[in-house]
């Protein structure tokens, strides 16, 4: 369990669409706008928040779900790869509760992804 103050991260290796336990914890107006996946888990940017879909154990059936209102991000930075050795782009989140860090693989466009999360907190 994610307590305060403390550090997350996880690395996203490609947009997904939205799993169905997900799509389950919408609430009335609210619409996943991108999906992307890690090896066993899922985020979600909705129009109201991020939702962390956290498979943990040996079979990955057990599921935490972190839900972060973007009114609880106080700041964040992105940074693109490098062209020889650095393949991944950072995203980090300073909240409320705690620091993310977001590694995105070669692929996924960091500055849609900044965009995303400017729109989402900005407006």
């Amino acid at each position: 369990m994610a307590e305060t103050g403390m550090n997350l991260s996880w690395t996203f290796i490609e947009e997904c669409s939205v799993s169905n336990d997900i799509t389950d914890l919408l609430v009335d107006g609210e619409e996943a706008i991108a999906t992307y996946k890690t090896i066993r888990d899922q985020a979600t940017f909705t129009n109201k928040r991020l939702i962390i879909r956290d498979a943990q154990g040996i079979t990955g059936k057990k599921i935490e779900i972190y839900s972060l209102p973007y009114s609880s991000i106080t700041m964040w930075s992105t940074e693109n790869s490098g062209k020889l050795v650095d393949f991944n782009s950072e995203v980090e989140l300073w909240t409320k509760a705690g620091h993310l860090k977001i590694n995105l693989k070669k692929g996924i466009d960091i500055r849609k992804f900044d965009k995303l999360l400017a729109q989402a907190i900005l407006v």
